[in-house]
């Protein structure tokens, strides 16, 4: 790996929403969001592998999910905040990655004020499609104004 864990590079954008709990701690960053979109980035690092030395499904998984649940949750500045809770999740894999920056990009595809679809889509740095997946949220309501 060209980078260690806790360094990402000068280039490397920075998150538009802190991550917290597990997504913090595998490292995603959210780097574009709007009304029904959203793409997450990752520098993979040797915890993001498996015994085998390439990108662990888990992780690709629980991008999915994350990159997911924000399209279907933006807000404009100064409102509420909206969380998504996963009702339901698949996930296909067709490829792999072992370093370099991993990309996603969610797209909401429907829904209405409690519930939402979203579909996204996984790439390798060299942009190979390497997984796919389909989720159903739920929006929660938090109190308090984005900042």
């Amino acid at each position: 790996m060209s980078q260690s864990a806790d360094a990402p590079s000068s280039d490397t954008p920075p998150s538009l929403e802190t991550m917290y709990g597990f997504n913090a701690d595998i490292g995603f960053r959210l780097t574009e969001w709007t009304d029904g979109y959203a793409k997450m980035e990752l520098d993979l690092t040797e915890k993001h592998l498996n015994r085998s030395g390439i990108l662990h499904g888990g992780v690709l998984a629980t991008m999915i999910d994350a990159v997911g649940g924000y399209c279907g949750v933006w807000v404009p500045k100064g409102s509420d905040k909206k969380r998504a809770l996963t009702l339901s999740l698949t996930t296909s894999y067709l490829g792999q990655a072992k370093e370099g920056t991993i990309v996603a990009y969610g797209k909401r595809r429907g829904g209405g004020k409690s519930v939402f679809f979203a579909t996204c889509e996984v790439y390798n740095p060299e942009g190979v499609l390497i997984a796919m997946g389909e989720g159903t949220y739920k929006i929660r309501q938090s109190k308090g104004p984005i900042g």
